[in-house]
């Protein structure tokens, strides 16, 4: 089987002279260099206008021409800016690429959330959910089966012995999600929409005031269930604003602590991986994140939980 061409900054600076061919950058064409944390994709700066992702192999472009489609479809719907593509196609047979204009801003690693940007996350889930998702599934995006809380909880109280040992978390704090806890916040039959599926710091571009101005990757989109992308904002900006957005949002008690102990359970399990060798995400990364998805918020008092029409009254 022939093995994939492998990008370099030759094959990058190639194509993008043959992409921006008013001179920008002098005739040798702009800078590009590497982008330090580029994923599943070969990722480049070019310039300081615009960032470059090319897929490495078929499965990956796959997912890049569906996204492409799926921007257009989502960008009516979302207060938040998502990436517009200047120039997309093959850079090898097969093989995709996009060149995109640079969101301005950091990443919620970089600059801290504000209230308002609190109420842009909010946005940004409603939208979400606006989005028709028969639309969504005719171009290709998956619909994802929810996860069982129970099962991921059995796996987080492993974990969380191996982490005793090291004396990086006290396992005694999953007691509070009981097996009848973990039934109760079952995901809900008919609540699937258009998720992110993938939301992480680095992919919230955040302005130094704090307003969240946009969101990257979106590749790993599918439909399904709600509370995945509760669970990344709180393992981006911590528990208590991704439940206020939630919140905002119009969701209930019930999809927000499930969000909040998938994230919970998420973050136990992904330390010990690293600490075992199984993860090659930087450690002080996988320990804020821990930290934030384990804030302790005022929704953890609920103790029943009622149908979902009664759940903004215990809120």
């Amino acid at each position: 089987m022939t093995q994939p061409p492998t990008p370099t900054a030759d094959t990058v600076r190639r194509l993008v002279r043959s992409l921006l061919k008013e001179g920008a950058g002098g005739a040798s064409g702009p800078e590009v260099r590497p982008v330090a944390a580029g994923g599943e994709y070969s990722t480049w700066w070019v310039g300081t206008r615009h960032v470059l992702r090319l897929a490495p192999d078929r499965d990956t472009a796959v997912r890049q021409r569906r996204e492409l489609r799926l921007r257009d479809l989502m960008r009516p719907h979302l207060p938040v800016a998502v990436p517009a593509s200047v120039a997309h196609g093959e850079w090898a047979p097969g093989l995709t690429y996009t060149l995109d204009t640079v969101i301005p801003g950091g990443t919620a690693e970089e600059h801290d959330v504000s209230a308002v940007g609190e109420a842009d996350l909010a946005g940004l889930l409603t939208g979400l959910r606006e989005v028709p998702v028969r639309q969504a599934e005719t171009l290709g995006v998956p619909r994802t089966p929810p996860r069982s809380l129970e099962a991921l909880r059995r796996m987080a109280v492993a974990a969380a012995e191996r982490l005793a040992a090291d004396d990086e978390f006290d396992p005694a704090r999953l007691l509070q999600l009981t097996p009848q806890g973990a039934a109760q916040l079952a995901a809900q039959p008919g609540t699937a929409v258009l998720a992110h599926h993938d939301l992480k710091g680095e992919h919230l571009v955040v302005s130094a005031d704090g307003r969240v101005r946009g969101v990257l990757d979106w590749t790993g989109t599918a439909v399904g269930d709600p509370a995945e992308d509760i669970a990344g904002l709180a393992v981006a900006v911590g528990s208590g604003a991704a439940v206020r957005a939630a919140t905002l949002a119009g969701y209930g008690a019930r999809p927000c602590l499930r969000g909040l102990w998938l994230a919970r359970c998420d973050t136990v399990i992904r330390l010990t991986d690293r600490l075992e060798g199984r993860d090659d995400s930087p450690l002080p990364l996988l320990r804020t994140q821990l930290r934030r998805a384990w804030e302790a918020i005022l929704l953890e008092r609920v103790t029943e939980l009622r149908e979902d029409t009664e759940d903004d009254d215990e809120l």
